[in-house]
């Protein structure tokens, strides 16, 4: 079998993994996909801020250092910056390495781009037409990202949805696959025994619904758990924070390594997400782990979660209620082989092996 060459890229603003405290989802998949591809022997260029550590044929930087992380870089402690030249500046600094991919593809170096913020990337694409470029999608397809998808599409830019479901505002973009995302089952061990409590693992932030779970477990009578990083503005200070205590505690920020603990000594991890969430890694975590997840019935939740087997689909926090004091019919076996069917790493990986090679037969 033909031995690919890889050009891929995720962000400017961390290294790769990124610093103790920072969970950055889609940095998990990128990370995952370009060392299994580099297991199955192809040359993976990882292109990242200096610092980056992982396990590809070689790690590009152009001695660009990350944005942020164990410390700010100085550009964004100097004069007159505010929100609005933050978001300039990670845009840029993301910029700079895809225009060092594409500086490489002027030498034919590469055989396929891979890249991951497509928001930054589309006119890079859109001028380079002879080489194919694959964008998976981590984010809702808003309507102002439709009409610029469309904008710049062309034959030899590619787009990898993350669930069916994130396909459905823009149903004519030129898709080339759905693949789902997948963990390392090593991460995330079995827990045939967990504690009496519930979980809530995530950002701490309205459109993850945290104060939902709260009044869910409060009316079930149930204890919970919350882990994740808070947001330290009104949300925080008035919705979350005044209602801890014994039988709502919050344990901290979790770093990603030790999330399983968390989730194995649960009984349910209550996801009522507010946003429609194009994947959902927390439930799938949480189900290898042999954790039932009840969701809220938004974005792909249906696809994630197999409803009455692995969890409970809910339409509201009546039904979370109710879901919370049947939880025990779940099976927790059932939980982790549906995991290992569907979602993991070793799946994900030979999926996009088999886009990539479908996509370089048909020679754009």
């Amino acid at each position: 079998m033909r031995k690919l060459r890889i050009a891929t890229m995720i962000t400017g603003r961390y290294t790769c993994p990124p610093p103790k405290g920072v969970i950055y989802a889609p940095m998990v998949i990128a990370k995952a996909i370009a060392e299994g591809l580099v297991k199955k022997e192809h040359k993976v260029f990882f292109f990242s801020p200096e610092g980056s550590n992982i396990k590809v044929t070689k790690i590009i930087s152009g001695e660009m250092k990350p944005l942020e992380g164990k410390k700010e870089h100085q550009i964004l402690q100097g004069p007159m910056i505010r929100e609005r030249e933050r978001e300039k500046i990670k845009n840029l600094w993301d910029q700079y390495l895809i225009s060092l991919i594409y500086r490489e593809v002027l030498k034919g170096k590469y055989d396929l781009i891979h890249i991951h913020p497509v928001d930054r990337a589309l006119p890079f694409g859109l001028s380079f037409g002879n080489i194919p470029v694959v964008y998976t999608l981590h984010d809702p397809i808003y309507p102002w990202r439709r009409d610029i998808f469309r904008m710049f599409q062309s034959k030899n830019q590619y787009f990898i949805s993350i669930s069916n479901t994130q396909r459905k505002p823009a149903p004519h973009l030129n898709w080339i696959a759905t693949i789902y995302n997948g963990i390392d089952l090593k991460y995330f061990p079995f827990n045939p025994k967990p504690k009496n409590q519930t979980l809530f693992l995530g950002r701490i932030l309205p459109t993850k619904g945290p104060d939902i779970a709260i009044k869910a477990a409060k009316r079930a009578k149930a204890k919970l758990i919350i882990a994740g990083s808070p947001n330290r503005g009104d949300f925080w200070k008035n919705k979350i924070k005044p209602l801890l205590g014994k039988n709502i505690q919050y344990v901290g920020n979790i770093p990603y390594q030790k999330t399983y603990k968390y989730y194995g000594e649960s009984k349910v991890s209550l996801c009522p997400v507010q946003w429609e969430e194009p994947f959902g890694l927390t439930f799938i975590e949480s189900m290898a782990c042999g954790t039932p997840v009840i969701a809220f019935d938004r974005g792909a939740a249906r696809e994630v979660i197999k409803d009455g087997e692995t969890g409970f689909i809910v339409k509201n926090i009546d039904e979370m209620v109710r879901a919370i004091k049947k939880i025990d019919k779940i099976s927790r076996r059932d939980c982790r082989a549906w995991v290992e069917q569907n979602f993991t790493i070793k799946k994900m990986v030979d999926e996009y092996e088999k886009v990539f090679f479908k996509i370089l037969k048909r020679g754009n």
